[in-house]
């Protein structure tokens, strides 16, 4: 990759965001931790939004089995790891929608000692019919049939999202994956399409959303993981949802592309504990989730019963039916391996190779 985007890839683009950063990272959020009742065993899961449908139906099923009461918290999976480590909120189980963020933020911050890659997933454009050049962004010979079909976009719609007026909409690269996703297809698109100054142009473009906005109304195009957008179209009354797909290189989910995709990257704040740097780069790699029981975690046994049953059949079934697509079996690295309970590692494959 060009040393244009090289340097675009420090953060530096998102120094303009850092108050709003300040006042996100300062409020963690209620912990939540009151759902069951009073001296009833319990686990405390913290994960990223995109694993909400599926971690739902796992954790019905494990409360089921074990009579175990889950606490379930769900945001963006940086400010997840943040509310833990410098927030001190109790927690059992991080599950993150990208697996980078326990090894370069929750392991160095000494909360976590293994990561279990065990889903996957890559990024798609998604807009709706009311959206700016929403007749022109998809190219004319696909078919939007999801998920039997799913376009690719236009061979020119990384110029159509810079054109005056046009919006994408997203969180903040600072508190969750797929903002920052969005930043590193920005970089990988300039990369693609050796267009001056593209990636400085998106990023103009880019506007941070709140839950009253709306895709379509407030904003125009959104980058999203595919499991989630297809789950979008599915519950939409009006079938005025669509998502595109984007040119492989640049769409973070091919997994022969991985070298490729980590020449992208953005810095983020570290999570002010002690031991970690005050910035860490994230690297951009193919779609990945990851867990991880943490050190902390006041119910350790739970958590790894909890891991038995996402990585089991309930765990498989739920993710095959509502995405992401499960691994499985779960991967970590060799160094990883030997990190683990004893009662996972019969569950888990050891990666042959880097990731």
């Amino acid at each position: 990759m060009h040393n244009a985007t090289q340097r675009r890839s420090t953060g530096a683009t998102w120094r303009v965001m850092t108050g709003t950063f300040i006042v996100a990272a300062l409020w963690f959020g209620a912990p939540a931790h009151a759902a069951c009742p009073a001296g009833s065993p319990q686990l405390i899961v913290y994960h990223a939004g995109s694993l909400t449908a599926a971690f739902s139906r796992v954790e019905t099923a494990f409360t089921q089995q074990t009579g175990v009461c889950v606490v379930d918290v769900s945001a963006g999976s940086v400010d997840l790891a943040r509310r833990v480590t410098a927030g001190g909120e109790a927690c059992d189980i991080y599950a993150s929608a990208d697996y980078e963020d326990i090894d370069r933020l929750v392991k160095p911050a000494g909360y976590a000692r293994y990561n279990i890659l065990f889903a996957q997933g890559e990024m798609v454009l998604a807009y709706t019919t009311s959206s700016r050049n929403a007749a022109s962004i998809a190219d004319p010979a696909g078919v939007f049939n999801p998920p039997v079909s799913i376009p690719m976009a236009a061979a020119d719609w990384h110029l159509q999202l810079t054109q005056p007026g046009v919006t994408v909409g997203g969180s903040h690269p600072f508190l969750d994956p797929s903002g920052y996703r969005a930043d590193m297809i920005f970089q990988l698109a300039e990369d693609h399409y050796r267009v001056a100054n593209l990636y400085d142009r998106l990023v103009t473009h880019y506007v941070l959303t709140r839950p009253t906005d709306a895709l379509g109304k407030t904003y125009d195009y959104q980058v999203i993981y595919q499991h989630s957008a297809l789950a979008a179209y599915e519950a939409d009354a009006t079938k005025s949802y669509r998502f595109l797909k984007l040119p492989d290189d640049i769409g973070l989910g091919n997994p022969e592309l991985n070298r490729h995709y980590g020449q992208a990257g953005v810095v983020v704040p570290g999570l002010h504990a002690p031991g970690t740097d005050r910035t860490v780069r994230i690297p951009a790699t193919r779609v990945v989730w990851g867990v991880t029981v943490l050190n902390s975690a006041p119910n350790p046994d739970s958590a790894v019963k909890f891991l038995q049953t996402l990585f089991g059949p309930e765990g498989v079934s739920a993710q095959t039916a509502t995405g992401p697509a499960p691994i499985s079996p779960p991967l970590v690295s060799r160094d990883d391996y030997d990190e683990l309970p004893q009662a996972l590692r019969s569950i888990v494959s050891r990666e042959p190779e880097d990731r």
